[in-house]
């Protein structure tokens, strides 16, 4: 059980790498959208381009804390931490709303998680008998 926790600590630290990657993205979009607004050339789309930054910002921001909170939750489980399974829990359930692949990671968790194993080898203590 404890090289499916390693799998399952890698799997979330690519997940979270990845959706940082993908916040750091649109906040470089935002930016670029954030130049129209400035140009006295582009009066036309100046509301467009504030609102089109306004959402990259929102959603760059959003999978910045959403991929930052993966990567700490990974150096959790590596730690075995009872607070690291406490929290992928959660994100576990979130993810299996991100399909496909979140939806394959958020079942991975929980299968792994909540088996009595997995349980176990959380427990304080457990960690030294490991």
């Amino acid at each position: 059980m404890e090289r499916h926790v390693r799998l399952l600590g890698i799997l979330a630290s690519i997940w979270g790498a990845l959706a940082t990657l993908v916040g750091l993205s649109m906040l470089l979009l935002a930016i670029g959208a954030l130049a129209l607004v400035g140009d006295p050339d582009a009066e036309a789309v100046s509301f467009a381009a504030g609102l089109t930054a306004a959402v990259f910002v929102s959603i760059g921001v959003f999978s910045l804390l959403w991929g930052m909170a993966h990567i700490w939750v990974a150096t959790l489980l590596r730690r075995l931490s009872p607070l690291g399974r406490v929290v992928m829990l959660g994100l576990a359930v979130v993810n299996l709303l991100v399909f496909p692949f979140g939806t394959a990671l958020g079942a991975y968790a929980l299968w792994i998680l909540l088996t009595n194993d997995g349980r176990r080898l959380f427990e304080p203590g457990a960690a030294q008998h490991a």
